[in-house]
């Protein structure tokens, strides 16, 4: 089994966006961050977007943030959403299927068992569960203050939870 690229950039993008809480984060920082292409960034956060995970925000301060908290997005859901168009195996896909065996084979009904556990496990995940004490990552994906216009944009924390002035 294999994950997608887009599964795979999806989950870039909520954790970066979880590790910087209140950063209006771009698709160039996460690219960056994360070494993947803005194209397929793009893709991945309008669907982000339009699932209701990330709010996209236009203009000179715009950029990404989560819509919802960190421990409300269950890995498994952002998976089946991500994972949706593409059957697991040929006798998945209805209407793609050419297996002569589809009416007598009883691997199918093992493959979506094994499957669905897949899902299961990564149900019991949230994002916040991946970000929060990670501190390899917090230095990884962490995006500090920048001054843009004459104003503040990013955290107002330090990664310490310390006040940053």
């Amino acid at each position: 089994m294999r994950l997608t690229i887009r599964t795979n950039l999806a989950m870039r993008v909520l954790m970066a966006c979880a590790v910087n809480p209140g950063t209006n984060i771009t698709k160039s920082d996460i690219a960056e961050k994360c070494n993947a292409s803005k194209n397929h960034l793009g893709q991945v956060i309008r669907q982000l977007a339009r699932l209701g995970y990330v709010r996209a925000l236009r203009g000179r301060n715009g950029g990404l943030v989560l819509a919802m908290p960190a421990s409300d997005i269950r890995v498994g859901a952002v998976f089946r959403l991500f994972e949706a168009d593409l059957p697991f195996a040929e006798c998945f896909d209805e209407k793609e299927n050419n297996c002569p065996l589809i009416d007598t084979c009883w691997l199918k009904p093992a493959l979506k068992k094994a499957v669905e556990s897949f899902y299961e496990t990564l149900d019991e995940i949230s994002l916040a569960d991946l970000v929060e004490g990670n501190r390899e990552l917090e230095d990884m994906l962490y995006l500090p203050l920048r001054r843009s216009g004459g104003a503040l944009s990013g955290n107002c924390i330090g990664r310490s939870g310390a006040d940053a002035s």
